[in-house]
């Protein structure tokens, strides 16, 4: 309320100002028609001001601080993926029985275009992620996730992620998961249909999370070559992944 009243004081004050310049430029050259006619001029102006002001500086602004704070989200999309995703990639893909067609796409190295990341996205939104679950899986999906709740918990208390909106969805997915898991005492003899329902959790996670790792890759490849090399050699896809050079 002060910060309004004090606008509207600033506001009369410069009005005010602007009729005293003008008044004083009248006293001095005696031309009332100059002035109007530049004030005119500077009234007909204001909308090509606004419109350059308004609609091209201030949306290249925010375009330039958008893509800031996405760069630096991108560091919190790394933590989740240290933390918690390549370990999620890795048990969804063992469920998975045709992960090979997964493997075979991802052939990435560090020659690998954007043109080649969007084709390596369209691949995977359109392939068919299969799982089969059992109890024992889902026992030890939900003794992890259950152990990393405070942490994801942290990641969605953060204001900033509602601008990655497809960051934010995987963290609903991946929390939703881990609710569904908690929430059941034992896994052993549950009905079919849960397990379909369960599964059918683990297809959305597991379906956004390889998407989000793609794109976290093609951001790290641009931007990072250094950490790139390092997450293609410990890839949660590679059966034979080592940080160890060869």
């Amino acid at each position: 309320m002060k910060n309004r009243h004090w606008q509207l004081w600033l506001s009369l004050f410069l009005i005010i100002l602007s009729v005293l310049l003008y008044f004083l430029h009248f006293l001095i050259f005696r031309d009332a028609h100059h002035i109007f006619i530049y004030l005119l001029g500077d009234i007909a102006y204001i909308p090509v001001e606004v419109l350059i002001v308004t609609l091209i500086i201030h949306r290249l602004l925010v375009s330039r601080e958008k893509r800031s704070m996405l760069k630096k989200l991108n560091m919190v999309v790394g933590a989740f993926f240290s933390e918690v995703g390549i370990k999620l990639i890795k048990d969804f893909s063992v469920l998975d029985p045709n992960v090979q067609k997964i493997r075979e796409s991802l052939s990435l190295n560090s020659s690998l275009t954007d043109n080649k990341f969007k084709q390596l996205r369209n691949f995977l939104k359109e392939y068919e992620y299969l799982v089969t679950v059992d109890s024992d899986s889902l026992e030890k999906l939900k003794e992890f996730l259950v152990g990393k709740r405070d942490f994801l918990l942290r990641l969605l208390e953060n204001p900033n992620l509602l601008e990655h909106e497809r960051f934010s969805e995987l963290l609903w997915a991946v929390f939703h998961f881990t609710e569904e898991l908690s929430g059941r005492s034992s896994f052993y003899e549950l009905p079919d249909k849960d397990y379909e329902h369960l599964a059918g959790d683990i297809k959305r996670v597991y379906k956004a999370i390889t998407l989000e790792w793609v794109e976290y890759m093609r951001h790290l490849n641009s931007d990072y070559p250094y950490l790139f090399s390092l997450a293609m050699r410990t890839s949660p896809f590679n059966l034979s992944a080592s940080v160890i050079i060869k």
